[in-house]
């Protein structure tokens, strides 16, 4: 087993239209807005950016983000992930009911930060318990910003 490499699924269920809720995720620039452990994204160009995430745990983890899939007809968003992480991550996004959706959030990545590689063996149930937090947090930064657009 690598113990440097994760996968995680989350399911966020929303009240709000299919399109909206797929619009508000394209907007990564966006996502300090509503996310708060997305501290920072700052743009290269139309396809790539530079995205700083922390959670309760005292580090930030950054990595260049690249466009991949884009697909509004199936509401999949994927990128791809390159600096303390390596991977990819996916939104699909589904109607759910005649008023909500299902946000389904997919991630398999690398851990490449040195400390963190380090730490991997008795850190690993901490880091996952540090990201379910995040996704918790994100699902209700997501609601709260919904209702407010």
């Amino acid at each position: 087993m690598d113990w440097n490499h994760y996968r995680f699924r989350s399911l966020w269920t929303l009240s709000a239209p299919t399109p909206v809720v797929y619009r508000v995720l394209e907007r990564i620039e966006d996502y300090p807005l509503w996310w708060p452990q997305v501290r920072d994204v700052t743009r290269l160009d139309d396809t790539n950016g530079i995205v700083t995430i922390r959670s309760l745990l005292p580090y930030d983890l950054t990595s260049t983000v690249r466009e991949g899939r884009r697909d509004p007809e199936t509401g999949i968003l994927e990128v791809g992930l390159s600096g303390d992480i390596d991977g990819w991550a996916r939104w699909t996004v589904t109607r759910l009911g005649p008023h909500g959706c299902l946000a389904h959030y997919e991630q398999e990545a690398d851990v490449r930060k040195p400390l963190l590689r380090l730490l991997a063996v008795p850190g690993r149930p901490v880091l996952r318990a540090n990201h379910a937090l995040m996704m918790r947090a994100g699902r209700r930064g997501l609601a709260a910003h919904l209702e407010a657009v």
